[in-house]
């Protein structure tokens, strides 16, 4: 698929990985040249979403439309057999390859960023954590929204259990099993729930490159992005942290023309652009 929309160009690609072919979108401002870019995953607890998500094509194409090449990859899911390492595998190769092709895809390699939402943010950080101990070059920016970094949801404050608590049935909220069915399922054995691969906050930061987390509000995991940021910062990495207010999970997920979506993007393209 290749098309036009509103001054972007847009292009379904097939790129190789060690698992098989990965789908990723490219979505570029026409006439692209040493812009930067972002190489973006979506979210879903690694078991469901697709690149037509609003948190995937909604959010490419907002950030797009200000100046950024975005390519947001369709990882594969943990269902049906697959654990960790597969979808992390998927998101290295495209991280890679979108570095190698970046002349032509018209971005500046040196300002190419690497970032997710919730499941897709824990892979953006694993990715991180195992391009620096591979030697490979780093993204220029590790952009996260409401990540699940840990292998447990840390300690949650009082005030966000109460604030967690208070939300209407409709919005239901990670809790120990919820989210431990979830990372039992996405590691596929307990070993793997101990490797900062898997759950970067389970690693040592020092080096990566610097973060920018934006949290939703009312959302347990708000403690898993709190805790990561700190993480960061007493490893000596630049962190920006942050949350959305008045928001819950996936707030990106509802539409970037959300004035909390909204408001979430324009931070990350102000620190993409600047």
């Amino acid at each position: 698929m290749r098309e036009q929309d509103a001054g972007l160009v847009i292009e379904d690609r097939r790129i190789d990985g060690p698992h098989g072919s990965i789908p990723v979108r490219i979505y570029a401002p026409e006439g692209a040249r040493a812009a930067p870019g972002l190489v973006w995953l979506h979210g879903g607890g690694w078991v469901e979403g697709d690149l037509d998500l609003p948190e995937a094509d909604g959010v490419a194409r907002w950030i797009a439309a200000r100046g950024v090449v975005v390519a947001s990859v369709d990882y594969r899911l943990a269902v049906g057999g697959v654990h960790f390492p597969v979808p992390l595998d998927d998101v290295m190769a495209a991280f890679l390859w979108t570095r190698t092709n970046a002349h032509a895809l018209g971005v500046d390699p040196s300002r190419l960023s690497l970032g997710g939402a919730s499941a897709g943010g824990n892979l953006a950080a694993g990715v991180a954590l195992r391009l620096r101990d591979d030697g490979s070059p780093q993204p220029a920016l590790v952009l996260l929204a409401y990540p699940m970094l840990h292998p447990r949801l840390p300690e949650i404050r009082p005030d966000l259990a109460a604030a967690v608590a208070a939300l209407p049935p409709e919005h239901t909220a990670f809790d120990d099993e919820s989210d431990g069915r979830l990372t039992r399922n996405y590691a596929g054995s307990a070993e793997a729930l101990g490797d900062p691969y898997a759950f970067p906050a389970n690693g040592d930061p020092t080096g990566l490159p610097p973060h920018v987390i934006v949290n939703s509000d009312a959302d347990t995991l708000r403690a898993s992005g709190e805790a990561y940021a700190a993480l960061l910062a007493t490893s000596g990495v630049t962190v920006f942290s942050t949350h959305e207010p008045g928001t819950t999970h996936g707030h990106l997920n509802i539409s970037p023309a959300d004035r909390a979506a909204e408001h979430t993007l324009d931070v990350f393209v102000r620190a993409l652009t600047s």
